[in-house]
């Protein structure tokens, strides 16, 4: 929230009192009733608001809560100097969208740290800097102007989001709570550390209309997501990460593009088991039976969107089960991997890995791009799941610096068994220095985190930069591509 003279200050407080949230200690209040008001009632329950896996993090997140009276106090120190930032077109934004950051109110040439923070469900910040220099009308434009240093240099006009990081190493952004929007503080700062001004972007995961639905059908657990209408529309079953959870955000965000989505939990997640020793193909059958049932989907084709382990489960629905037009995979594998996937009378083997090749590096972190054996290999061809039997189209996405394993590799080795039984229902999209998690448009890079198979933190690799841009790019082709093949 921006405290100005004038004018200035009576429009931009009446536009920033709409940003009084939970879950941040250092929002700037006045005592204005409207601001008030927002303010109490965002705070209804606020420590339950929180999801924290351990006790750490708990305690973490409540001494958060307990300072945000203090810090509201010290907050009213600043914001006197006429200085603003502005957020285009608003402060408001979906969480996949840019926005342009402009700085006025400056001295002329005044130096100043534009510095960005965002904070995760477990309580913990996600920062960025960069060091601007006004022009000769105080101003800063993130589009035109050039940063001099700090989390990036150069023009980056989403460089405070994109550069985002946590101080641990180790650490993957947490983002679970899709009904409350993402909150990017940007501050202005001077050369004597005081905060000239200050704003709040909301990133907001639901769009307007989009229904969320919790589903405990049967034995299948997940969230559906319904765009605004009655349809009909296209479905999709989203999987992801071994970890095995749905992510519910990357389903919001396509529910918002005009897709009815599950998002399909499979280990780990409510009354599912922990970590599966087999997983049978029946189960996200029951998925894709469900998402068919739904009124607004019935009769309209259906997709499959992957990543990681949950990248060669949609090859093989794609494979085995009926009906499925289009499948997107990211920097998957090729074949059945980790544990033996079932259905009916048939039983794939898992491709295996071998932990005597991972590496230690100098950061403390294991690098595991060697660990998983060849899928060419004598004993990794059973593995291979048969894609040339699927009707679907398919659309590979593979980062080239991939550290959980080699995805371009596997990615190739799928598109040259389509082509070696004359298909060409394919397309293979790679990625030069981006790493494993390629998500949503502004999702904070993640290099390195605790590996589910391995149970220790490894290497995912990837430049926060170039990562960021295929994100954004991935994106827009995911969304195309579904669009093409699942149109009526």
């Amino acid at each position: 929230m921006l405290f100005f003279n004038g004018s200035q200050k009576c429009n931009l407080r009446s536009e920033s009192s709409k940003s009084a949230y939970i879950y941040k200690t250092d929002l700037v209040t006045d005592s204005s009733p409207k601001i008030c008001n927002a303010s109490r009632s965002s705070l209804k329950s606020p420590i339950t608001s929180v999801s924290c896996s351990d006790h750490r993090d708990n305690m973490y997140a409540a001494l958060k809560w307990a300072f945000l009276p203090f810090a509201r106090t010290l907050a009213k120190l600043h914001y006197s100097s006429g200085v603003s930032i502005k957020l285009l077109p608003s402060y408001k934004c979906s969480f996949e969208d840019p926005v342009h950051v402009t700085v006025s109110g400056l001295n002329p040439h005044q130096r100043v740290d534009l510095r960005s923070k965002i904070t995760d469900e477990g309580g913990r910040d996600f920062k960025a800097s960069a060091i601007y220099q006004a022009d000769d009308n105080g101003q800063i434009d993130l589009k035109r102007d050039s940063s001099a240093g700090g989390s990036f240099s150069g023009v980056e006009p989403m460089g405070l989001f994109w550069a985002l990081k946590a101080d641990l190493l180790s650490c993957k952004f947490r983002l679970k709570d899709v009904t409350r929007p993402a909150l990017v503080d940007i501050e202005v700062i001077s050369d004597d550390d005081k905060v000239l001004a200050k704003v709040t972007n909301e990133r907001h995961c639901l769009s307007e209309g989009v229904r969320r639905s919790p589903v405990t059908e049967g034995r299948i657990r997940g969230t559906l997501f319904m765009p605004a209408g009655k349809g009909p529309f296209p479905g999709i079953l989203d999987t992801y990460i071994l970890k095995g959870g749905p992510f519910e955000l990357r389903a919001a965000l396509l529910a918002k593009k005009g897709f009815a989505v599950l998002a399909l939990a499979y280990q780990n997640y409510q009354d599912l088991p922990k970590k599966a020793d087999k997983f049978h193909l029946e189960y996200f059958e029951e998925g894709l039976d469900f998402l068919r049932r739904q009124p607004e989907v019935k009769g309209q084709k259906i997709g499959l969107l992957s990543i990681s382990k949950s990248g060669d489960l949609a090859l093989s629905m794609s494979t085995f089960l009926p009906d499925i037009t289009a499948t997107v995979w990211i920097n998957g594998c090729n074949a059945n991997s980790v544990v033996p996937l079932y259905y009916k009378h048939m039983c794939i083997p898992p491709l295996m890995f071998d932990l005597k090749k991972k590496k230690p590096t100098a950061s403390g972190l294991v690098d595991m791009l060697d660990v998983m054996n060849d899928p060419m290999s004598k004993e990794g061809l059973p593995t291979v799941i048969p894609i040339e039997r699927a009707p679907a189209s398919f659309m590979f996405i593979a980062s080239e610096d991939d550290m959980n394993w080699r995805s371009v590799y596997h990615a190739k080795l799928a598109c040259d068994r389509l082509k070696a039984h004359g298909k060409n229902n394919y397309e293979l999209v790679k990625y030069e220095k981006a790493g494993h998690f390629i998500e949503v448009p502004y999702m904070p890079f993640c290099l390195a985190t605790f590996h589910v198979v391995l149970e220790q933190a490894v290497l995912f690799g990837g430049e926060p930069k170039a990562h960021s841009e295929a994100q954004v790019d991935a994106w827009q082709r995911v969304i195309r591509f579904f669009k093409k093949t699942l149109s009526s």
